[in-house]
C-alpha cells in the first residue's frame, strides 16, 4: 500500500477485470502479498492460486459439486483438509446449506451431464474443418460421429445442418443469410466459400456474446483494465467513479465500442453490475433437501439438526422449522407438496407451492400452469418459479369462481404428455428467444464485424429476432430444434420434472392444501423473489397506467394504414436504398460466391441483368460449370438463376429443369409463389402490382390478391412513397425502414438542429399568439390545442385563454360547456380557493385524466350516489334526495368528486365563486345553492385509440415532442407509452423522428410544418405568458437561464415576458417581485407595462432581482415605462 494508505485487504476476481488485472490479484494472493480475494464462479476454473488457507461461502452453492469445487480452493495439497464456512443470506438460505454441507460430506454429487448433439457447435465445428481442407460428407459424418456428444447423431440432423451451412433453406425467406459452404450434391464434397476461415476464427466460441463494453486507460492503446455489462455503460456518465478489482476509475468517455477511463484512488466508486443466468438448485439438491425436511419432521429438531452447523445457526433453523410447522401443520418434503394460500394486503389471493426440486424443475412445470392457467380461466397468469416452488397471485373477484380447482388441475401434468407440452410453450416463451440468439451466434448464422470488436447486445438482439421471425415457421430448421434441445435439456430438468409427475399420479407424492393467515415462513422466502422481480423490471406502464394507454393495434393500423410519405422522402433515399437491395454498388459481384449470393437474394438475372452490374462473364461462366447456377427459360428469355431456386422456379412459373440438376433439389416447394412475391418485395423499393407480375410472369389479379394478403398479414405497406409516383404503391416495412433511415441522414445534412431557445419564439408562434381568435370559435379552437393540459383554473381564465382570445371573457367558455361542446374536469385541489382543471372538446374525452375512486368519503359516496345514476343535477335537486346531509357535506362531496375527476359542471362558475370565496347566505335561506349550474357524472368511453388520440395532440400542442415535453403533461405510461404510437405515426408520415432541437435528446417526433416553422428565424413582439404556459418551453423542455437574484419556478399565477432570445422579465404570482434578464431596454419595459396592466388588476413590484425597489438601479426605467411610483413599489 502507498505510504499513508490503508493497507489492501481483498481485491474482486470476477469476470469484468481484465485477463492481466486477473493474473495481477491471483500472482498477489499466491505471493502472500494479498490476504484475501472475493470471487464469482470465476474461482471454480482451473486457476492455480496457490496455497489457500479458508474458503468463505456466501450463500448456498447451487450443487455440492459447485461447493465442493469451491471448497477445495482450500488446502489444495494431497497431505492438507479443504477448510471452509458457509454463510448463509437468510433462514430458507440456512436450510438449504446446511443440507449442501451433509451432502458435501458424505461426497455425494452430482452426476455431469454431457450435452447430446449440440447442432449449434456441431454446425461451427463444420465450418472450421471444412474452411481448413475440402471434406466428403460420408467422411465427415464418420469423423464427426466418433466425439462422444455425436456417436448417435442421425444423419438427417447432419444432413440438416450442411443444408443451412450451404444455403439450402425450407423458405425463401432466408435467403440474406450468408451460407459458408458450398455442397456439391454430385460429388459430395464440401468446399469452403470465400470468408469462412475468417467467420469462424472471429466469431466462433462457445461463451455468449454479452455485447459487452471493454475499459481501457485514456491515451494508451492496450491498458485494458475490465469490462463493463452493456446495461451499466448505458446508466452510467462520463464524470461516474467505478470500481474494478481494488480500484477506482473516472469514466472520462464512452464510445460506442469502449470506455475510457483515468485512475481516480481514494474515491469510492459504483461496483459493477451484470445480468447473469441464475444456475438454479439442482434436482439432486433438492432431493436431499426434501429428504431433510421428511426426517426432521419425525425427529426431535435440536438433536437432528446436529454438528454441522453453528450453535446460533442451529437455534436459527430449529426455530425456522418450528415455526413453518405451526403455521402450516406440515412441511414440504422429496414426498410431499404443499400448497399454501392466503390474502396479500390488498386483499387478492397468493399461491405458494413448496416444492423443494430446483428452479430447474419448477420453471418447466411454472410454464405449464401458467398455460393451463390461461386456457381455463382466460387470466394472464403470472406463475413465477423459485428453488423452492412456484408463487402466483389471483385477483379476488367474483368471476374467479372454479379457479381453485383449475389451480389444482393445473399443477397435476399428465407425465405422459408433458415433453410435447412444454415443446409448445417453450417456443413462446422469452427463454427460448435467448437460447435461439445464442444457438444462432454460434452456429455462425449472426457473425461479428471484426476480432475484438463488440457487437452490442441491443443489435445481436434485434437481428436474432427478425432470424427467430422467420425460422418460428419451420420447426426443422436446425437452429429452432437446438434451441428447443437446449432449453428442454440444459435449462430444465424435464426427466426430474416427469417423474415428479409420475409420483403424483401414481400417489408416491402426496399434495396437501393449507389456508393461512398470512405467509408462512418458508412462503415469506419465495415471495421476497416473487417482489423482487417486479420491483427491478423495466419501467413499463402498470395497472391503471397500462390500461389507460392501451391500444387496438388493429385499429391503429387501419387508421394509419394509408401513408403519404412523398413530402418526407427525398427521391435520393428511395434511389440508394434500391441500389443496395438489387446490389447494383460497382464491384459488389467480384466472386462465384457473391454471384451465388446475388441469385439468392435478388433472384434470378437476364445476362443484360448481369451485364449491367458490370459482372465479369468468367464468373457467370464459373457459377455454370461448377452447378451452382444454371441457365434456364423464363418469361420468354434466357435467364440465369441459383441452383436452390430451380425447384421454386418450376413450381411456380412452369420452368422446365434441365436434366443435370442434382436430385436435392428437384424437390417439391411448400409455397413457390409466396416464396417469389416476399424476395421481389424484400429486394425493391415502392413498387406497383403491375410491374411484380410482369417481372414473373405472373397475372394481374393473382398478383394483386397475394400482395393484398401480404398486407393483412403485416409484411406490406401501401401508401404514396415517390414524389416521382403520385399512384399508391407497395413497399416492405424493412425496406421502407432502410428508406426512412437514409432520409433522416440526407435530412440531417441537410438541416442543422436548431439551439434550445429559438423554442422561445417558436412556440408562441406555433400557439398562433400573434394573431389571437375571436368570440366562441377561438375558445374552441385555442382549448382543441389545449385539450388534456392541465392547470390553475385561475391560469385559464386570467392567462392562457385571454392570450389566446382576443374578446375572451368568462361567458364565452360557459357557452360552449352547458352547449356540451366542451367539458371541464377537475384533477386536485391548489391551495385553499383554487383547482386544478383540465378542458376538452367533447369529442376527446379520451383525453381526460383516469378516475380516483378509491376510499370515497362517507360525503363523497352519498353525492356519488345519486349523480353517478346518470343525468344533470342542480344543488338544491341533490340537496333533497339527501335532506339528511347538511350543505357543508353535499359541498365537500361535491368538491371532492370534482377533484377525483369524476364530476363535472356546465359552467365553470362554481370553480370562480371558489376564488372569490362566496359563501350561501344560510341564515336568510338554509338550502340556498351555493355551486350553481347542474353537476352530472363524467363518463368515459372505451377507448381503444386513446394513445394515437394523446400522440396527435402533443404534436399540436408542443409541434417538436420528446421525453420532457411529455413529462409536464398527465398522460398514463408517459413518454414510454407513446413511444410506439410516435413511431407508427412516422411510419404513416404524419410526423418525423428528427434531431430537431439541441439537447432535447435523439428522441424528438415532429411534424413537417413545425420543423419548417422552427427553422425560420424572424423576429417577433415580445409576448407575456402564464409560467405554466405549454408555450413557454422555460422551466419544461429549455432551462431559464442562470440569473443570481432568484429561481423562477413555472408556478400557478406567475407570469414571463419573452423575447428573441429568451426570456425577457419574471413576475411572480403576487406580482409582487420581478426578475430581469439582461440591459434595461425601454422597448422591454414598455411591453412589460402595457401587457402586464392587462393581465393582472393588481401590480405593485417591491423588488426586482432581489433589491428593493427604492434601491434597485431599475427604479427609473420602470417609471419611464410608465409605471407609477408610490411609497409601497411601482404600480
Amino acid at each position: 500500500a502507498a505510504r499513508g494508505s490503508e493497507p489492501v485487504v481483498a481485491r474482486a476476481h470476477h469476470g469484468s477485470v481484465s485477463k492481466s488485472e486477473r493474473a495481477v490479484i491471483e500472482d498477489a494472493l499466491k505471493a502472500g502479498r494479498l490476504p484475501a480475494v472475493v470471487a464469482t464462479s470465476s474461482l471454480e476454473l482451473g486457476i492455480d492460486m496457490g496455497s489457500i488457507d479458508l474458503m468463505v461461502q456466501v450463500g448456498c452453492p447451487p450443487s455440492s459439486a459447485s461447493g465442493l469445487q469451491r471448497l477445495g480452493r482450500a488446502g489444495h495439497r494431497l497431505d492438507a483438509v479443504s477448510k471452509g464456512v458457509f454463510f448463509p443470506t437468510h433462514r430458507a438460505d440456512l436450510l438449504a446449506t446446511a443440507v449442501a454441507v451433509r451432502q458435501m460430506r458424505a461426497g455425494r454429487i452430482e452426476a455431469t451431464k454431457v450435452p447430446q448433439h449440440p447442432l449449434d457447435v456441431l454446425s461451427q465445428q463444420i465450418v472450421a474443418m471444412v474452411a481448413m481442407a475440402d471434406w466428403h460428407t460420408d467422411d465427415l459424418f464418420e469423423v464427426i460421429t466418433g466425439a462422444s456428444g455425436y456417436t448417435r447423431l442421425p444423419r438427417s440432423a447432419f444432413d440438416a445442418v450442411l443444408d443451412m451451412l450451404s444455403g439450402r433453406y425450407p423458405s425463401d425467406d432466408f435467403a440474406q443469410l450468408r451460407p459458408r459452404l458450398v455442397w456439391d450434391r454430385t460429388t459430395g464434397m464440401l468446399t469452403a466459400r470465400q470468408g469462412a476461415q475468417r467467420t469462424a476464427v472471429i466469431s466462433g466460441g462457445t461463451i455468449p456474446d454479452r455485447g459487452l463494453f471493454p475499459v481501457f486507460i485514456v491515451g494508451t492503446k492496450d491498458s485494458r483494465v475490465g469490462e463493463l455489462d452493456e446495461e451499466m455503460v448505458y446508466e452510467s456518465r462520463v464524470g461516474d467513479v467505478i470500481s474494478l478489482g481494488a480500484s477506482s476509475w473516472r469514466i472520462e468517455e464512452i464510445t460506442h465500442d469502449r470506455v475510457l477511463v483515468t485512475p481516480a484512488p481514494g474515491r469510492p466508486g459504483k461496483l459493477p453490475f451484470w445480468h447473469a443466468d441464475a444456475q438454479g438448485r439442482s434436482y439432486e439438491m433438492g432431493e436431499a433437501i426434501g429428504t431433510y425436511l421428511r426426517e426432521a419432521e419425525s425427529a426431535r429438531l435440536v438433536e437432528f439438526v446436529g454438528s454441522d452447523v453453528s450453535g446460533f445457526a442451529r437455534d436459527n433453523l430449529v426455530a425456522y422449522l418450528t415455526e413453518q410447522l405451526a403455521a402450516t401443520g406440515t412441511l414440504p418434503t422429496d414426498r410431499r407438496i404443499l400448497v399454501e394460500r392466503f390474502r396479500d394486503e390488498i386483499g387478492d389471493w397468493r399461491l405458494v407451492v413448496h416444492a423443494p426440486w430446483g428452479a430447474r424443475v419448477t420453471a418447466p412445470w411454472a410454464l405449464l400452469v401458467s398455460s393451463e392457467l390461461t386456457a381455463r380461466l382466460g387470466i394472464d397468469a403470472d406463475v413465477m418459479a423459485t428453488d423452492d416452488g412456484l408463487v402466483l397471485r389471483l385477483l379476488d373477484t367474483e368471476q374467479d369462481s372454479g379457479w381453485w380447482e383449475a389451480l389444482l388441475d393445473a399443477l397435476l401434468v399428465d407425465p405422459d404428455d408433458l415433453t410435447s407440452l412444454l415443446t409448445r410453450e417453450i417456443t413462446r416463451s422469452a427463454i427460448f428467444a435467448a437460447k435461439f440468439r445464442e444457438c444462432a451466434s454460434r452456429a455462425l448464422l449472426l457473425t461479428r464485424n471484426a476480432p475484438g470488436r463488440r457487437t452490442p447486445l441491443w443489435q445481436q438482439r434485434q437481428r436474432s429476432a427478425q432470424l427467430l421471425s422467420v425460422a418460428a415457421d419451420y420447426p426443422s430448421f436446425p437452429m429452432v430444434l437446438e434451441a428447443v434441445r437446449e432449453c428442454l435439456d440444459d435449462v430444465y430438468d424435464v426427466p426430474a420434472l416427469r417423474h415428479v409427475m409420475t409420483s403424483l399420479r401414481d400417489g408416491l407424492i402426496d399434495l396437501e392444501v393449507v389456508e393461512t393467515p398470512s405467509a408462512s415462513p418458508m412462503a415469506q422466502s419465495q415471495m421476497f423473489s416473487y417482489v423482487s422481480v417486479f420491483m427491478y423490471e423495466a419501467d413499463n406502464p402498470l395497472g391503471q397506467q397500462a390500461a389507460a394507454l392501451e391500444l387496438d393495434q388493429g385499429l391503429l393500423a387501419d387508421l394509419l394504414s394509408d401513408a403519404d410519405l412523398r413530402s418526407i422522402i427525398p427521391q435520393e433515399a428511395i434511389d440508394a436504398v434500391e441500389v443496395e437491395l438489387q446490389w447494383r454498388q460497382p464491384g459488389r459481384v467480384d466472386s462465384v460466391d457473391r454471384l451465388t449470393d446475388l441469385l439468392r437474394e435478388v433472384g434470378f438475372q437476364t445476362h443484360d441483368d448481369l451485364a449491367s452490374r458490370e459482372i465479369d462473364q468468367e464468373i457467370v461462366a464459373e457459377a455454370l460449370k461448377s452447378r451452382r447456377a444454371f441457365t434456364v427459360r423464363l418469361t420468354g428469355q434466357e435467364v440465369v438463376a441459383a441452383v436452390e431456386d430451380l425447384p421454386r422456379l418450376r413450381d411456380a412459373l412452369g420452368v422446365v429443369l434441365p436434366p443435370e440438376v442434382p436430385l436435392a433439389f428437384t424437390e417439391p416447394v411448400a409455397d413457390p409463389v409466396g416464396d417469389l412475391i416476399g424476395r421481389y418485395t424484400r429486394t425493391h423499393g415502392p413498387f406497383s402490382s403491375r410491374e411484380v407480375a410482369e417481372h414473373l410472369g405472373l397475372g394481374l389479379a393473382l398478383v394483386e390478391q397475394l400482395l393484398r394478403d401480404r398486407k393483412d398479414r403485416g409484411q406490406l405497406r401501401w401508401g404514396r412513397f415517390s414524389a416521382v409516383r403520385p399512384d399508391g404503391q407497395w413497399v416492405d416495412p424493412t425496406v421502407l425502414q432502410r428508406i426512412r433511415r437514409r432520409a433522416a441522414a440526407i435530412l440531417r445534412g441537410a438541416q442543422e438542429p436548431v439551439p434550445a431557445q429559438r423554442l422561445c419564439t417558436f412556440l408562441p408562434r406555433w400557439h398562433a399568439l400573434g394573431s389571437p381568435g375571436r368570440g366562441p370559435t377561438g375558445v374552441m379552437n385555442a382549448i382543441e390545442r389545449l385539450a388534456g393540459y392541465v392547470a390553475a383554473a385561475t391560469v385559464w381564465e386570467q392567462d392562457l385563454l385571454p392570450v389566446r382570445v382576443s374578446d375572451y371573457a368568462p361567458h364565452l367558455l360557459d357557452q360552449l360547456t352547458s352547449a356540451g361542446d366542451l367539458i371541464w374536469c377537475g384533477t386536485g385541489r391548489l391551495g385553499a380557493s383554487d383547482s386544478l382543471i383540465t378542458l376538452v372538446p367533447a369529442t376527446h374525452e379520451d383525453l381526460l385524466p383516469p378516475v380516483d375512486d378509491e376510499d370515497l368519503t362517507e360525503c363523497e359516496q352519498a353525492v356519488w350516489d345519486i349523480i353517478g345514476g346518470g343525468g344533470g343535477w342542480f344543488f338544491r335537486d341533490i340537496a333533497a334526495r339527501l335532506p339528511q346531509q347538511g350543505a357543508d357535506c353535499l359541498e365537500a362531496g361535491l368538491w371532492g368528486l370534482v377533484w377525483r375527476s369524476m364530476v363535472t359542471n356546465d359552467s365553470l362558475e362554481p370553480l370562480r365563486r371558489m376564488r372569490r370565496g362566496a359563501r350561501p347566505q344560510r341564515a336568510r335561506k338554509p338550502m340556498a345553492a351555493p355551486m350553481p349550474g347542474r353537476w352530472s357524472a363524467i363518463h368515459r368511453p372505451s377507448a381503444p385509440d386513446r394513445g394515437l388520440l394523446w400522440a396527435e395532440t402533443l404534436l399540436r400542442r408542443h409541434g417538436v415532442v420528446d421525453r420532457t415535453a411529455v413529462a409536464g403533461e398527465r398522460i398514463p405510461g408517459g413518454f414510454h407509452a407513446l413511444f410506439s404510437v410516435l413511431r407508427r405515426l412516422d411510419d404513416a408520415g404524419r410526423c418525423q423522428q428528427v434531431y430537431a432541437v439541441q439537447g432535447l435528446g435523439g428522441a424528438q417526433f415532429a411534424t413537417p410544418a413545425a420543423l419548417e416553422q422552427l427553422r425560420q428565424s424572424r423576429a417577433s413582439e415580445p409576448v407575456l405568458l402564464a409560467a405554466t404556459d405549454p408555450a413557454n418551453p422555460l422551466g419544461a423542455t429549455v432551462a431559464w437561464p442562470d440569473i443570481d437574484a432568484g429561481r423562477p419556478m413555472r408556478k400557478a399565477g406567475a407570469l414571463v415576458l419573452l423575447g428573441d432570445e429568451g426570456p425577457l422579465f419574471y413576475v411572480d404570482a403576487s406580482a409582487r417581485s420581478l426578475l430581469a434578464w439582461g440591459e434595461p431596454n425601454p422597448d422591454d419595459l414598455g411591453a412589460l407595462r402595457e401587457l402586464l396592466s392587462q393581465r393582472r388588476e393588481r401590480v405593485l413590484i417591491k423588488r426586482v432581482n432581489g433589491d428593493d425597489i427604492f434601491a434597485s438601479e431599475w427604479r427609473e426605467h420602470l417609471v419611464g415605462a410608465g409605471f407609477r411610483l408610490t411609497p409601497s413599489g411601482l404600480r
